[in-house]
C-alpha cells in the first residue's frame, strides 16, 4: 500500500531549502581567525628600548645589506670557473673587462673571488654576532629595570596576590625575548631582499624557473596560519606552566625550614615532580608539533628544488641555459629556500617571542594602586603630627577590613594599637607609610593629606621595625647602613652601639663585615631584630613604626630589645602594635581594635578601669602566667620564697623583683580566686617579705600573724598580704599558737 505524500495549507508558504551554513557566518569565522602575522601588534612597544640604542640598530641594518649583497655574489665565482674557464661562455657583462684575459688568470680570478666572497661572508657574520649581541642584551637590561622598578611601584595588595616566582619567571626569562624580537628582524629582512634579489637575477637568467621557484610561497604562507592557529596556544600554556614550576621551586626554598620541621621533603618532592612532568609533557608536545612543522616546511622547499632542477636541466638539454647558468640558479635556489624557511622559522620564533614579551608587558601595564598626585609636595622633617579621619580600608574580598578608624597622636606621643589576632592592628599602620590607600577618610601628616606628598618624601619620614626581622644577604655593615647609605663608619657603630648590638657584632670574627647569609639566617632573631633597630636608628625618622618587634623573642633578649627601643622612641612619634600588654603600659594613647573598629581608646589605667575588651585581656595574659607559676610551686611555695628572702639577705640584694613579686601572686592565687592582683600587687609582696623577715631573722612569727589578721582595713595591697600571710602560716603549721621557727615542723 502506498502512503500519500504529506499535504499543506494552501495558504503556507512553501518550505525552502535549508542551506548547509550561511556564508555570512564561514567568512566571519574567518575573520575571527588570528592572522598569522597578528602577534605584530606589540612591536611598537618594542621601538622605545630601540631608540636609545639607534646606532647599534643602524649598523645592524648595514650589515644585513651587506650580507645581501654578499649572498647575490656567492655562487657567481663558481659559475665563471664552469662556463668561462672550463666551457666557453663569455663572461657576465659586468666582467667585461676581463675579456681577453687567459684561461689560467681567469681560473686564478675565480678561484681568489671565491675565497674574498667567502671571507667576507664570515667576517661580516662575526661583526653582526657582536653588533646583535650589544643590542640585545642592551634592550633586555633596559626592560628588565623598567620591570624591577615598576614592580616596587606596585602595592601590596598586588603582590599579595602575585607568586614570586612567577615575578621573578616574567623579570628574568621573559622579559629577555624583547632583545631575541629585535635581532631577529634583521635577519627577517635580508632573507626578504635576498629572496626579491635572487628573484629578479634568476628572472633574468630565465623566467620559468623564478615563477616556478615561487610556487611554494603561498604554502608557507599558509603553514605560517596553521602555527598562528594550532601551536601558538600551545606554546602559551607551555610557559605559564614552566613559569609555575620556578614558582614552586621559589616557595621551596623560602619556606624549607617549615618542610624540615614537617618532615614534607618527600611531599614537595612530589609536589614538584607532578608540576615539572606536566610542563615537561607539554614542552615535549610543543617540540614534536614545532618539529613537523619545520618537516613540512622543509619537505615544501624541497619539491620546489627538485621542480626547479627538473626544469633547469631540461632547458639545459634544449640549449637554452649552460651548465654554469644552471648552477647559479641551483645555488640561488638553495640560498632562496632557505631565507623561505628562514621566514617560516623565524615567524615562529617570533610568535613565541612575542607570547613571552606580552607577559613581560603585562607587569609594566599593571597600573599602581599608589599612585603620586602631578602637584604632590616634598616635605623635609616633619613634627609627627598625625590624625586618622573617618578611614575606612578592606582588602579585596575582605571588606571592612577597617571602619570609620578616627585618633589623633601629637607630636612625640607613643600610640599603642592593641586588639585580639586578625582585628586590624598591623593594616592600620600600614596605611600610613602608604602600602595601601584608605578607601575613605583620611591620614594627615602635620596637616597635610599624604596623598598629597610624594611617596619618596613620606616614606622617608618613617622608620619601621618589623615584627620578622628583614635583612639581606650582605654584610652586617652594608644593612645597617640601609637605613641611610651615605652614613659613615662611626655612624654605623653608634646607631649599633643604641640598638645594643655593637657587643655581640664585635664577638664576631669578622665583626661588621660578617656576611649574614640570606635573610640573616647566619644570626638569631634577636641579633637581627636588634640589627633591624639599628637601622632605624640611623635612619633617624621622626615617625616610628613598631609592629610586634619582640613577639618572637624569648625574655631576657626582649629585656635588651626593649631598653634599645625604650631610647630609639624618644622624641619621636611612635605606633606599636603589640600583643603582650606589660610593653605599653606607659603609652600616652592606647587603641583598642576588634573587628575592623576601634571599641576603645585611653591610658592603660583608664581602660583597665572601663572594665572592656582591654581589661580582659590583661586579665587573660596576668591570669595565665599566675595558674602556671601556682602549679609549679605546689607544696614548696614557702621553701622557694624563703630561699629567695635567705639568698637577698646574704648577698646584700634587694628583695624586691619580678620572681618574688610573681611567686607571691602565684602563692595568693593557690587557694583564692584566680584573679589578677591590682595594680598595687608590688605592695602585697613587700608587706609579706616584711612581715616573714622577723620569722627569718630570729624565729618570731608575730608580725606575719599581724598581718594575716590584718586584712580588710582598705589599705593597698593588704588584703593580699593578709591572704598571703595566711597561707603561709598553713603551709609551716603555725596557725594557731605562735611558735618561733626552731619550733617549726621539718
Amino acid at each position: 500500500m502506498s502512503i500519500p505524500p504529506p499535504t499543506r495549507d494552501k495558504g503556507a508558504p512553501a518550505p525552502q531549502p535549508t542551506p548547509a551554513e550561511e556564508p555570512s557566518s564561514r567568512w566571519r569565522r574567518r575573520r575571527e581567525r588570528p592572522s598569522p602575522w597578528a602577534f605584530f601588534a606589540d612591536f611598537p612597544r618594542v621601538l622605545p628600548y630601540l631608540r636609545p640604542h639607534r646606532r647599534l640598530a643602524g649598523a645592524s641594518l648595514l650589515m644585513v645589506v651587506v650580507s645581501t649583497v654578499m649572498a647575490l655574489a656567492s655562487p657567481w665565482p663558481l659559475a665563471i670557473l664552469v662556463d668561462s674557464v672550463l666551457g666557453n661562455h663569455p663572461l657576465p657583462s659586468v666582467l667585461s673587462a676581463l675579456d681577453g684575459v687567459g684561461r689560467y688568470e681567469l681560473l686564478a680570478f675565480a678561484v681568489l673571488a671565491g675565497l674574498v666572497v667567502t671571507g667576507l661572508e664570515h667576517g661580516l657574520a662575526v661583526v653582526d654576532e657582536y653588533v646583535n649581541t650589544r643590542l640585545d642584551q642592551n634592550m633586555v637590561l633596559d626592560l628588565r629595570s623598567d620591570m624591577f622598578r615598576h614592580a616596587h611601584r606596585l602595592s601590596l595588595a598586588w603582590h599579595d596576590h602575585k607568586k614570586t616566582g612567577m615575578l621573578m619567571f616574567q623579570i628574568n626569562n621573559q622579559a629577555a625575548t624583547i632583545g631575541s624580537i629585535t635581532v631577529s628582524i634583521p635577519p627577517l629582512i635580508q632573507s626578504v631582499l635576498t629572496l626579491a634579489g635572487m628573484f629578479y637575477v634568476v628572472y633574468r637568467i630565465e623566467p620559468t624557473l623564478a615563477l616556478v621557484a615561487l610556487s611554494v610561497v603561498p604554502f608557507i604562507y599558509y603553514s605560517a596560519g596553521y602555527y598562528a592557529r594550532r601551536i601558538q596556544p600551545r606554546v602559551l600554556r607551555v610557559r605559564n606552566l614552566e613559569g609555575t614550576s620556578l614558582a614552586i621551586v621559589h616557595e621551596a626554598m623560602a619556606m624549607l625550614r617549615v618542610i624540615v620541621a614537617f618532615g614534607r621533603e618527600q611531599y614537595e618532592h612530589r609536589r614538584f615532580r607532578a608540576q615539572a612532568r606536566e610542563a615537561v609533557d607539554a614542552r615535549v608536545d610543543l617540540t614534536v608539533r614545532q618539529t613537523l612543522f619545520s618537516l613540512v616546511v622543509t619537505m615544501t622547499t624541497a619539491i620546489g628544488s627538485a621542480l626547479v632542477l627538473a626544469f633547469g636541466a631540461y632547458y639545459v638539454i634544449q640549449k637554452r641555459m649552460s651548465v654554469g647558468e644552471l648552477l647559479v640558479v641551483m645555488g640561488y635556489i638553495a640560498a632562496l629556500y632557505k631565507p623561505l624557511e628562514q621566514i617560516s622559522h623565524t615567524v615562529s620564533s617570533l610568535q613565541q617571542q612575542f607570547i613571552s614579551l606580552r607577559n613581560a608587558l603585562n607587569l609594566l601595564d599593571t597600573e599602581p594602586e599608589i599612585l603620586e598626585r602631578p602637584d604632590a609636595v616634598a616635605v623635609r622633617r616633619v613634627a609627627g603630627d598625625i590624625a586618622f579621619e573617618d578611614v575606612s580600608f578592606g582588602y579585596s574580598g575582605r571588606p571592612g577590613t577597617l571602619r570609620d578608624i578616627s585618633f589623633a597622636a601629637p607630636p612625640g606621643s607613643r600610640i599603642a594599637v592593641v586588639g585580639p589576632t586578625g582585628a586590624g592592628k598591623s593594616t592600620l599602620l600600614h596605611l600610613l607609610p602608604r602600602f595601601y590607600d584608605p578607601q575613605r577618610g583620611r591620614v594627615l601628616i602635620d596637616g597635610h593629606d599624604i596623598r598629597d606628598l610624594r611617596l619618596d618624601a613620606l616614606r622617608a619620614q618613617i622608620s619601621i621595625v618589623a615584627q620578622e626581622p628583614l635583612l639581606f644577604a650582605g654584610s652586617i655593615r652594608s644593612n645597617i647602613a640601609y637605613g641611610r647609605l651615605d652614613a659613615g663608619e662611626a655612624e654605623i657603630v653608634a646607631a649599633a652601639r643604641a640598638a645594643n648590638a655593637h657587643d655581640f657584632i664585635s664577638a664576631l670574627p669578622k665583626g661588621y663585615d660578617t656576611e649574614l647569609g640570606e635573610r640573616g639566617a647566619m644570626l638569631s632573631g634577636g641579633e637581627r631584630q636588634r640589627i633591624s633597630v639599628a637601622r632605624a636608628f640611623l635612619k633617624d625618622a621622626p615617625i616610628l613604626i613598631l609592629d610586634e618587634p619582640t613577639s618572637a623573642i624569648d625574655s631576657r633578649t626582649e629585656a635588651v630589645i626593649l631598653e634599645a627601643l625604650a631610647r630609639l622612641m624618644e622624641g619621636r612619634t611612635t605606633f606599636m602594635v603589640a600583643h603582650r600588654l606589660s610593653t605599653i603600659r606607659d603609652s600616652d594613647l592606647i587603641l583598642v581594635l576588634n573587628r575592623g573598629a576601634i571599641v576603645e581608646q585611653g591610658t592603660h589605667d583608664e581602660l583597665l578601669d572601663a572594665g572592656g575588651l582591654y581589661a580582659e585581656l590583661h586579665d587573660a595574659q596576668n591570669a595565665a602566667p599566675r595558674r602556671r607559676a601556682a602549679a609549679a610551686i605546689g607544696a614548696d611555695g614557702l621553701s622557694e620564697l624563703t630561699k629567695a628572702i635567705v639568698a637577698g639577705r646574704e648577698q646584700g640584694a634587694e628583695l624586691a623583683g619580678p620572681a618574688l613579686a610573681e611567686l607571691a601572686r602565684a602563692m595568693a592565687a593557690r587557694e583564692a580566686d584566680p584573679v589578677a592582683l591590682a595594680d598595687d600587687g608590688l605592695q602585697a609582696v613587700w608587706l609579706l617579705i616584711g612581715a616573714a623577715w622577723p620569722l627569718l631573722a630570729d624565729g618570731s612569727p608575730e608580725r606575719l600573724h599581724e598581718l594575716a589578721d590584718g586584712g580588710g582595713d582598705g589599705a593597698p595591697g593588704l588584703e593580699e598580704a593578709a591572704e598571703m600571710a595566711r597561707q603561709m602560716l598553713a603551709d609551716l603549721g603555725l596557725q594557731s599558737a605562735s611558735p618561733t621557727l626552731a619550733e617549726v615542723p621539718r
